[in-house]
């Protein structure tokens, strides 16, 4: 049986260039998760600081000026609480980390009745250099609750999660005809380009007392429905091309890992292999117990991919079967995968350390 998708990666850049020119393709929506220490009994973290798009959102888009939602049926079918604005049929990864964290669910940060929401105060979406911005006016908030050594230990002895990249290639790169940075970058250049801003954005965090980060790679975007409905893939494979052009981001991902962890003792660096995972269900779907790779749960068009799932509309039956639930996001039981790898994962899944591993230190 051939790969649906190839495992194989381009060979990271040496260099990170400097921004060639303008920067306005981050557009993750930042979560800020507060937890109390001893809010669970296996509390491992202080807190859970996730820095993200909708593959991690719980309910901010609800509150946004934005067309993406998922504040309706059939999103949250599985989810105890209903259509929350999860982009899922249930949970999502960090829904499942918070538990093997040990700390609560997270709320809805633009939520107006969420602590500190001036974090998203002022538009509806978010940079990650207005998000680092947002995230140092939080900790105001945060130094009236505690002296500054209880802080220091409190942020030293959180987690960061950072799921960002594919909305940069989704929203961007791979739609030519409205944007022109593939025609102005080759996918090195874009993936140097992003990458250098990232960098940056992270040496601020750490600055602010930050250590402890898992930088999330991009998935294989040429295999979710989305892009397969767009025909251009062989029959019973993922559309290669795109994967390709995410390949130097993620290897440019770990090597920036190891830079940062040589010049930031005190701190650690993870990159969690979130291609790797997924090659991994979607080249064996059934060892994961899934019998359906190439199609959305709920989704209209080819491939359930053309448009992403619409109220009302009647998801798949079992939705344990399917790896994704619309034209863009996993299903919960995909989640519950990635989250698992994340959490417990060998260095090939998560380089050079877990994060069990990471909340141990």
């Amino acid at each position: 049986m051939s790969l649906k998708i190839k495992r194989n990666m381009e060979k990271p850049s040496s260099r990170l260039v400097s921004a060639i020119a303008r920067f306005h393709w981050f557009v993750a929506i930042f979560i800020f998760m507060h937890c109390s220490v001893g809010a669970h009994g296996s509390n491992q973290v202080p807190a859970m600081f996730v820095f993200g798009d909708s593959l991690v959102d719980v309910g901010n888009n609800n509150f946004l000026n934005s067309l993406a939602k998922a504040n309706y049926f059939p999103y949250g079918i599985d989810y105890y609480q209903g259509a929350t604005g999860r982009f899922c049929n249930g949970r999502t990864i960090v829904d499942f980390l918070g538990d093997l964290l040990g700390v609560p669910s997270l709320p809805a940060y633009a939520d107006p009745n969420t602590f500190g929401r001036r974090i998203l105060s002022g538009g509806d979406r978010f940079s990650l250099n207005q998000q680092v911005l947002n995230f140092e006016n939080t900790l105001n908030d945060l130094r009236n609750q505690m002296d500054s050594r209880t802080l220091g230990t409190y942020l030293a002895k959180s987690i960061v999660f950072m799921v960002l990249g594919s909305n940069d290639y989704l929203n961007n790169y791979l739609l030519p005809s409205m944007y022109s940075s593939s025609y102005t970058y080759t996918p090195q250049q874009y993936a140097d380009l992003l990458l250098n801003h990232y960098a940056r954005q992270l040496v601020a965090l750490y600055s602010l007392g930050l250590r402890k980060f898992m930088l999330t790679g991009v998935g294989p975007l040429g295999c979710i429905p989305n892009q397969l409905a767009t025909g251009v893939h062989a029959p019973g494979r993922c559309v290669d091309y795109v994967n390709q052009i995410v390949g130097p981001y993620n290897t440019g991902l770990r090597s920036l890992v190891q830079q940062l962890n040589q010049n930031h003792p005190g701190a650690i660096f993870a990159y969690g292999n979130t291609y790797g995972t997924f090659a991994d269900m979607l080249n064996n779907p059934s060892a994961y117990g899934f019998s359906v790779w190439d199609h959305g749960c709920c989704g209209i068009g080819r491939n359930q991919g053309q448009i992403t799932c619409l109220p009302l509309a009647v998801p798949c039956g079992d939705r344990n079967r399917y790896i994704f639930w619309d034209a863009f996001h996993p299903t919960q039981a995909a989640n519950r995968i990635l989250a698992q790898r994340a959490f417990s994962g060998p260095p090939s899944d998560c380089y050079p350390i877990n994060l069990q591993q990471m909340a141990l230190l």
